[in-house]
This record gives C-alpha cells, sequence and structure tokens, in this order.
C-alpha cells in the first residue's frame, strides 16, 4: 500500500504495478477503485478485487481470493480459499468456488453448484442446480453440468456435452462432443449414436 499525501490518494500493487484502491469497509480486504463492489458484499481481509470486477447483493469474497477482470460475484455466491473468477466469468445464486479453483472465460456458475479443489471452469461452460465439479476435473468449451451432476477427479467434460441428473463423472473420464450423461435414462448420446450405459461391478 502506498499513500500519495499530495494526491490524498491511496494504491494498491495487484501484481501489475500499484493503482488506486481501497480497503472494503466490509472485510477490510483490498478493492480497485476500478471495481465495484457494494457495501453489502463481503471483502476479506487477505482477499482482492481489482480491474473492472463487480461483486454485489450479498457475495462473500475471502481467504484469499481474487475476483478481476469483468468478473461478477452476484447474489449469495462465495468465493475463498486460493480461488480465482476472472475475464468474463459470473458466479450468482448460492454457488460457491473454493480451494484453487479458477472459474474464467464466460463461464458461469449458479444455482447451488460447488466448484472446489483444483478443478477449472471456463469457456462458455455453465454449471448450476446442484452440481458439483471438484478435483482436477475440467468443464469447458458449451458444456453443461447441471441438477445433482457430478464431475470429479481428473474428468474432462468439453464441447457441447451435457451432464444431468444424478450422473457422476469420475476418475480419468471424458465426455466431449455432443455427447450427453445422464442417471436417468443410463443412456449416452455421441456422434449421432446412443450407448447405453451398464453398470459393472
Amino acid at each position: 500500500m502506498m499513500i500519495d499525501k499530495e494526491m490524498n490518494m491511496t494504491t494498491f500493487d495487484f501484481g501489475y504495478g500499484p493503482v488506486p484502491a481501497h480497503k472494503h469497509p466490509n472485510g477490510g480486504g483490498w478493492v480497485a477503485d476500478s471495481a465495484t463492489v457494494a457495501d453489502t458484499a463481503y471483502v476479506g481481509p487477505d482477499a482482492k478485487v481489482f480491474d473492472d470486477a463487480q461483486v454485489s447483493g450479498n457475495a462473500q469474497v475471502s481467504g484469499n481470493a481474487w475476483v478481476y477482470g469483468n468478473a461478477v460475484v452476484c447474489s449469495d455466491a462465495q468465493v475463498y480459499g486460493d480461488a480465482w473468477v476472472l475475464e468474463d466469468a459470473r458466479v450468482s445464486g448460492d454457488a460457491r468456488v473454493s480451494g484453487n479453483a479458477q472459474v474464467y472465460g464466460s463461464a458461469r456458475v449458479s444455482g447451488n453448484a460447488l466448484v472446489f479443489g483444483n478443478a477449472q471452469v471456463y469457456g462458455d461452460a455453465q454449471v448450476y442446480s446442484n452440481a458439483i465439479v471438484s478435483g482436477n476435473a475440467w468443464v469447458f468449451g458449451n458444456a453443461q453440468v447441471l441438477d445433482d451432476a457430478w464431475v470429479l477427479d481428473d474428468a474432462q467434460v468439453s464441447g457441447n456435452a451435457r451432464v444431468t441428473g444424478n450422473a457422476r463423472v469420475t476418475d480419468n473420464a471424458w465426455v466431449y462432443g455432443d455427447a450427453r450423461v445422464s442417471q436417468e435414462d443410463m443412456f449416452i448420446e455421441m456422434n449421432g449414436k446412443r450407448y447405453k450405459l451398464v453398470e459393472v461391478e
């Protein structure tokens, strides 16, 4: 932190050189003057919000989390741990992004969704409802993970893929292209063909 006594301006270096900034009144975290953070939002003492990012409603940014670029965190969403939300990403509803997770590009995380661990959600991907993305999982492209679906471990979901219902995509599995994975019907549709899922003990 630097204070220019002549200009009566406080600056903070978010990693790209000092910029005009202030400590948020609700939590004491650093907020660049270019960012927009509501008084009702919480920015914890070690959290950072900068560039043109927006934090509104009762959203919370805490731990060592960063929200920057044109990212939006709103409603009752929480970003914490060492998580980053950046670029044009949006986290809303009661969604939680934590651990070392990153949400970026034009990705959307909403509802009661959880993204944590080292997970990455990016591109135009959407994770919503009660979905969980964790471990080293990646969800990207136009992929959607929703309802009570889980994407865990080193799994990847990409393209126009859709994971719904109570489906579980785990380990090193890849779901991509126009694939559909759903617990309800137990089929995968991929490349114009339909495959029945069979549980093997």
